[in-house]
């Protein structure tokens, strides 16, 4: 489901994303990239020495986060009430 209109929570989350570029930046004089390079050297060395969240990260960033289980419980018979579909004008 989409969110609701003019919901600022992507813009947001990009506040660390501004502020890790502009750290990476002054670490690199040249480019923060440089930088990001360093610290993937070093995600791969903790990985290698068998290090559990270096090995998570590894894995998020190469295939993905795994899907998370859902467990629902249900505890009788299941009734709907009603089912509707509702258009709202947004002016």
């Amino acid at each position: 489901m989409a969110a609701a209109k003019g919901n600022q929570y992507a813009a947001k989350s990009r506040v660390w994303t501004a502020a890790i570029n502009k750290a990476l930046e002054r670490r690199s004089r040249v480019s923060g990239m440089q930088e990001i390079e360093r610290l993937a050297d070093k995600l791969l060395e903790l990985a290698d020495q068998g290090e559990l969240q270096a090995l998570k990260e590894l894995g998020d960033r190469l295939e993905g986060k795994s899907m998370q289980p859902a467990e629902i419980e249900m505890t009788g018979e299941l009734q709907i009430k009603q089912i509707a579909r509702k258009i709202i004008d947004a002016k």
